[in-house]
């Protein structure tokens, strides 16, 4: 039997349909715990299985050079869309050459294919020796977490690996958002803001947020979902483009990263990290009032939350767009929002909003 007949053979073996169907008849006699361990045997079983598709791409990949129509084919080995068959490709090229250690969590089943699609996302626009250390790094960090948490340890650590990559990626994929429209069934339809500025995304979500929640306080029978998007249309169809809207987004960044005399990425919450240019942009907003917080050394506990506010002294400001050269965008206006921005320094904290 050649290699090609003995490994598919092997796999079916190790898949087939008589010791999954003894599997699936034995877990009908499996109590709460039980059922639990056997779903994470299964997902661990999956994950060792997703390694084996990603070095077979990688194969492939390999073996045609690269080709964009690599694509295509594994779209229609897999019967997949042409955008999760990209993901597939560019996963499987990533893992088989630049992430080894990810690679080697999934043969022990400690993360998911999807897990690390977001690893390789994550790690794309670096190079490749920058990559190796991200996925050293993240060998320690990630095993056993869900994609959303990756995905955030996975930015962090590409950031920390290239700052000044970081930035210029985020001036980049920030002048590619669009409107787009997607089309659905039975009556409804979806609109999207893609790629939108993460400050404004975020402050809008809070502004539809908190009416909807006032409306249904108020003894409305939709459910906040449905609140949510009639909210965001309503506003869409009878609001003023460009007008003026108060909101608050918290962003997390210590003293030295606010003054530029370091590029720690910061952190949006609900958002995950950003590159200390952009967190320095949204600070330094032309409607941005600094309050002060005071918080424990060690824990981070706020103290005290000052009530008073105020914007920052023309010096600062001054400082601040003398040490951030880069990242100064023509065209980037802040009037629809304004910014919650906590910098920790120690015991003493300030919010900008």
């Amino acid at each position: 039997m050649d290699t090609l007949n003995a490994t598919v053979a092997r796999l079916k073996e190790i898949t087939s349909s008589e010791v999954l169907r003894e599997v699936n008849a034995s877990l009908d006699s499996l109590g709460d715990n039980d059922a639990v361990e056997a779903a994470v045997a299964a997902s661990e079983g999956i994950a060792r299985l997703e390694a084996v598709r990603f070095r077979a791409l990688g194969r492939l990949s390999r073996h045609r050079g690269g080709a964009s129509s690599v694509v295509q084919e594994v779209a229609f080995a897999l019967s997949v869309v042409d955008g999760h068959a990209a993901g597939l490709v560019s996963t499987a090229e990533a893992l088989t050459t630049r992430l080894p250690r990810t690679l080697g969590l999934l043969d022990a089943g400690k993360v998911g294919g999807y897990g690390a699609m977001k690893v390789a996302a994550a790690t794309a626009w670096l190079s490749d020796e920058d990559a190796r250390a991200v996925d050293a790094v993240l060998e320690d960090r990630i095993p056993d977490r869900n994609s959303d948490q990756i995905r955030k340890a996975a930015n962090h650590a590409a950031m920390m690996a290239d700052r000044d990559g970081a930035s210029r990626r985020a001036e980049r994929n920030r002048g590619g958002r669009r409107l787009s429209i997607r089309q659905g069934d039975a009556g409804v339809a979806s609109i999207e803001v893609e790629d939108g500025p993460v400050e404004k995304v975020a402050a809008a979500y809070t502004r539809i947020d908190r009416e909807a929640r006032a409306l249904r306080a108020g003894g409305e029978t939709r459910t906040l979902d449905q609140l949510r998007a009639d909210v965001a249309l309503d506003l869409l169809l009878g609001g003023q483009g460009g007008k003026s809207e108060r909101s608050e987004v918290f962003l997390y960044m210590d003293l030295n990263t606010y003054l530029g005399l370091n590029d720690d990425p910061a952190e949006m919450a609900g958002h995950g990290h950003i590159p200390a240019s952009l967190a320095r942009e949204i600070a330094g907003g032309a409607n941005t009032v600094l309050r002060r917080i005071i918080t424990d050394p060690l824990s981070g506990q706020v103290l005290d939350l000052g009530r008073d506010r105020y914007r920052p002294t023309a010096g600062l400001g001054e400082f601040v767009r003398v040490r951030d050269r880069e990242c100064r965008r023509p065209g980037v206006r802040h009037e629809a929002l304004s910014t919650i921005v906590e910098v920790k320094d120690l015991h003493h904290c300030y919010v900008a909003s």
